[in-house]
């Protein structure tokens, strides 16, 4: 008899109007986040001079569309489509990377993907969020080394700042996305969602 896990990866996968405009919801709010979060990378890193991968930790905020969208949405691509257009809100916005961030917002959500695909999108449970959080920010400060710190030296900055990020992430994405869910379902607004009728594993 087959079971749940042998189901196909995309069964149940088809998109509703529900879940783009949600998505196009969390992207708006987080375009702003993102933007304003520019700022406080730049008033924060200097501080962080005195070990420059350190700044890695700061990327976490960046990343919570990757997480925070599959989490609810649970469809193929969503954070892949909340993150990059978060990330061009961000750049509407007025960003000091300028296009570049929208190829930014693209590495992040599908590093973001690349642990609900492991889950065959069924798995959506602290595990997964530590997972995708972790690998939004090794997509990201990959993409970061190859664009902005090729120079670097490996040992003492590259592999530090990516260590950095993926803990940032796992944590600020991954247990923060996870603590957003819980705080939403009460209000009843992820009720037309999977999300809200799985309340129990949350």
């Amino acid at each position: 008899m087959p079971t749940a896990d042998s189901k196909p990866l995309l069964s149940g996968a088809r998109w509703r109007t529900l879940d783009i405009v949600t998505c196009a919801v969390l992207a708006v709010a987080f375009g702003v986040v993102f933007w304003a979060w520019n700022f406080a990378w730049a008033g924060i890193e200097p501080l962080l001079a005195f070990l420059l991968p350190l700044k890695g930790v700061l990327y976490g905020v960046w990343l919570i569309p990757a997480v925070l969208a599959p989490l609810i949405v649970r469809r193929v691509g969503a954070g892949l489509l909340t993150e990059f257009l978060a990330a061009t809100i961000s750049l509407l916005l007025g960003s000091a990377w300028g296009i570049l961030i929208m190829y930014q917002g693209l590495f992040q959500g599908l590093g973001g993907e690349l642990a609900f695909v492991a889950g065959r999108y069924r798995r959506f449970g602290v595990p997964t969020a530590l997972a995708a959080g972790a690998l939004a920010g090794l997509a990201a400060t990959v993409y970061d080394v190859i664009v902005y710190y090729r120079e670097y030296d490996l040992w003492a900055f590259q592999l530090p700042y990516i260590a950095f990020a993926m803990l940032s992430g796992a944590l600020v994405a991954g247990l923060g996305s996870k603590a957003l869910v819980k705080a939403m379902l009460p209000t009843g607004v992820l009720d037309r969602f999977p999300v809200g009728r799985d309340r129990a594993r949350i």
